[in-house]
């Protein structure tokens, strides 16, 4: 069975940066990384296989960009 997540960033304090992320177009949990560490955990403390693939997709994006995407797609 095939997994859908998108992620859109949003505002963010200093220092971490925020995803609205969800099944398909449901953003209903909140994604926080370390710009500096690059440690993600989510705001609900539920790290299961969604958020594990958005964050190696955004990473994977800012490793490549030098900046983290306004949104992402993973799908599997």
């Amino acid at each position: 069975m095939g997994m859908m997540v998108a992620a859109r960033r949003v505002d963010a304090p200093a220092g971490e940066v925020h995803y609205e992320f969800g099944f398909e177009d449901r953003f209903d949990r909140i994604l926080v990384i370390d710009p500096q560490t690059l440690q993600a955990r989510v705001e609900d403390g539920d790290f299961n296989a969604a958020a594990s693939a958005i964050t190696a997709k955004i990473v994977n994006a800012w490793r490549d960009q030098g900046d983290f995407p306004q949104r992402m797609l993973f799908a599997s």
